[in-house]
């Protein structure tokens, strides 16, 4: 018998985040261990009136690439692939690994050229969802792997990736409209704001660093409310930085607390020093060489693709998956590589790594306190150690 939980969230993933209408041809791009759900999301896009596809992910495919294969051929995006994302009205992403590390062990610059086989599929994804053609949503099946990575069983990781969609609720797809209502709110008043500045203090001794300052320019930018509508669980909202020639792009540095996570390797104490909206110098206690590696891929990685704030409170412990680690309440994330066309920044890469800054106040390895973060717009302070100031927005209810 199949999780209820399942029934539950493929109900609010096809009629609440894809509103699928009848003709809609609904692709579900999963790997084999996600057959509950992608079963369940056949059956409630059949009763919906779209016609359901699969199409299969395998790790096993990837690794016999970068094991046996050229590099015209690692690099290459299947025309098949290409096929299925220009045709499909709405696309199901499910992360269901059985093995999350399974590339960690093979060399970054064959990975980097995986990476950059998913260029044309990324870029035509983005320019079909900025025009509205497609509609589609990433999600989580919950896996062993997944619950290793979180330290979790998997009955705990469970309840972690339920509760963050709000599934124990009664009416999920309600709570997700209200929270709709709240974070319209932050992007109202961020809207037409030119410059975003975000900041969080250093941290001292041995394993300390220099804090976080970065000002990003987001004169040109769109700043988008997510809600559940493309991530499920969500829970932020973020705009494209305003690159040069038309913008000022992004300046300072970040040192970003959170390990960041990409392709199944952990990068520790990432530094990035931005200059005019691309990175000039990064490093990284552990896994810099990889670091380094995705940086250099293509002339976009260096650039800021994204700039956002978590909104969600229900997510309180870090899980090393990007999914839930970006939505954080009181974090803010940047994403350098390929941008949202409709959030104003129309750069291109096949990176897009998001990386997670915590502004909630803490302790050091020493056990001193450290205290939070502040995000503010044109000197206006509206975000202070992790909560935003103005009643009425998310986690400020």
């Amino acid at each position: 018998m199949r999780d209820p939980h399942i029934d539950k969230l493929a109900d609010v993933l096809v009629n609440y985040s894809a509103r699928v209408k009848k003709g809609d041809i609904v692709g579900i791009m999963s790997e084999p261990e996600g057959g509950p759900l992608i079963e369940a999301l056949a059956e409630a896009t059949i009763r919906a009136g779209g016609d359901p596809v699969w199409m299969t992910r395998s790790t096993h495919f990837a690794e016999a690439l970068l094991r046996m294969g050229t590099d015209e051929q690692i690099a290459k995006c299947h025309p098949i692939y290409m096929q299925y994302i220009e045709t499909v009205d709405v696309h199901f992403s499910l992360l269901a690994d059985s093995n999350t590390r399974h590339l960690s062990r093979y060399d970054p610059r064959k990975t980097a050229l995986l990476q950059q086989g998913r260029k044309p599929f990324l870029g035509t994804f983005m320019r079909r969802s900025a025009e509205g053609a497609l509609r589609w949503c990433g999600t989580q099946v919950p896996t062993e792997a997944h619950a290793q990575d979180a330290e979790m069983s998997l009955g705990q990781y469970e309840e972690f990736v339920y509760r963050a969609g709000l599934l124990h609720l009664p009416d999920p797809a309600a709570e997700w409209r209200r929270i709709e209502e709240r974070q319209a709110r932050v992007c109202e008043f961020l809207q037409g704001r030119k410059i975003v500045r975000f900041r969080a203090p250093g941290i001292p001794g041995p394993h300390g660093h220099d804090g976080t300052d970065l000002t990003v320019d987001v004169s040109k930018a769109t700043w988008i409310n997510c809600c559940g509508h493309e991530n499920f669980p969500d829970g932020e909202v973020f705009a494209g930085p305003s690159l040069p020639p038309g913008g000022m792009g992004v300046d300072g540095h970040v040192n970003y607390t959170f390990p960041a996570v990409y392709q199944g390797r952990e990068v520790h104490g990432v530094r990035l020093k931005f200059k005019a909206g691309k990175v000039v110098d990064a490093c990284a206690g552990k896994g810099e060489e990889f670091l380094i590696r995705m940086l250099d891929q293509d002339p976009g990685a260096r650039f800021l693709g994204e700039i956002a704030i978590g909104t969600n409170y229900s997510i309180t412990e870090f899980s090393k998956n990007t999914l839930f680690d970006e939505k954080f309440g009181g974090t803010f994330h940047a994403a350098v590589g390929a941008g949202y066309p409709e959030s104003g920044n129309t750069n291109e890469s096949g990176l897009h790594w998001d990386m997670v800054c915590d502004l909630r106040p803490g302790r050091a390895h020493d056990g001193a306190a450290i205290p939070g973060g502040s995000i503010e717009a044109d000197g206006e302070v509206f975000h202070r150690d992790g909560k935003f100031l103005k009643s009425g927005w998310p986690g400020n209810d």
